[in-house]
């Protein structure tokens, strides 16, 4: 099984977990490593040893981060380089999580969640507007 890695600046992993275990339960495989303030020594050792302690534990690890090039993000393409079988999202969303929590089997390859990562997310983002113009006029 891929494990993932939720990973990003301040509240973000926490609240995207809290919201993600609100829809589709807890998940196994499945940690989260926030990026607090005033911790940057800290967090590169933090993010790495969950990067490690989990792909010990699965067949490769997908780390999740809110942005490219913040420091989750660098911190988490380091660890690419050190770590086999680790790739890493950047951009990451709820409908995205969703559909990959959900979608992941213990046959899933990395690539195969990568792609449906990146594809789920875009389609995850949209602008909707009612016009209420139509509505005055039935009445």
């Amino acid at each position: 099984m891929i494990g993932f890695i939720l990973t990003g600046h301040g509240h973000f992993s926490n609240g995207l977990k809290s919201a993600l275990d609100m829809i589709a339960g807890p998940q196994q495989a499945f940690e989260i490593v926030p990026f607090e303030e005033g911790e940057a020594g800290a967090y590169a050792d933090k993010l790495h040893d969950a990067i490690k302690a989990m792909r010990d534990q699965t067949d490769g690890v997908l780390v999740f981060c809110d942005l490219m090039g913040g420091t989750p993000f660098n911190q988490s393409m380091i660890a690419t380089s050190k770590i086999d079988n680790v790739s890493v999202v950047a951009g990451t969303n709820l409908p995205m999580l969703i559909d990959i929590v959900m979608s992941r089997t213990e046959t899933s390859t990395i690539d195969e969640l990568v792609s449906e990562a990146v594809e789920v997310g875009k389609e995850g983002v949209c602008h909707m507007a009612l016009d209420l113009s139509d509505d005055e006029d039935d009445e």
